[in-house]
């Protein structure tokens, strides 16, 4: 009988993981980064960098900016966000509704509850101004006398 219980047991545990999150979604997530217009260069507050448009792969967890430099452009940086995903949440009531407290566990230590916002992470770049060289004096208008 003894055994029988601690097949049960490991079938229930299997089965409470199923609803994790961290096994349906995974510890990490791609990340598109791109530009309009193209080309610029974008480096992350983690010290990745890369050329748009390029996609990165970052742990859930991890909240960083993204910095976009382009010659003849202004620097744009967007900071890059964490938030309980709806898939995300399905797993999180999967552990709950199977009894997972390991899953739970899981899926706290590993952030795969949560999503990264936004995603794609997309700069609209401006061009810098530049300043107008200055035109010729105006040339003072000359008074006619009275009576002219």
């Amino acid at each position: 009988m003894g055994r029988e219980w601690t097949v049960l047991a490991a079938a229930i545990f299997v089965a409470t993981l199923g609803g994790c999150a961290t096994i349906t979604r995974g510890s990490t997530n791609q990340i598109q980064i791109t530009s309009d217009p193209v080309g610029a260069t974008a480096r992350l507050s983690n010290g990745m960098m890369c050329m748009t448009p390029c996609t990165l792969q970052m742990g859930r967890k991890e909240e960083f900016s993204v910095t976009f430099e382009k010659p003849g452009f202004e620097p744009q940086t967007i900071p890059v966000k964490t938030e309980v995903a709806g898939a995300g949440a399905a797993g999180v009531a999967g552990n709950l509704i199977l009894g997972g407290v390991v899953g739970i566990a899981a899926d706290a230590a590993t952030g795969a509850a949560l999503e990264h916002v936004p995603n794609p992470v997309i700069a609209n770049l401006v061009p810098i101004r530049r300043a107008e060289p200055p035109g010729p004096e105006p040339t003072p208008r000359r008074q006619r006398p009275p009576g002219s």
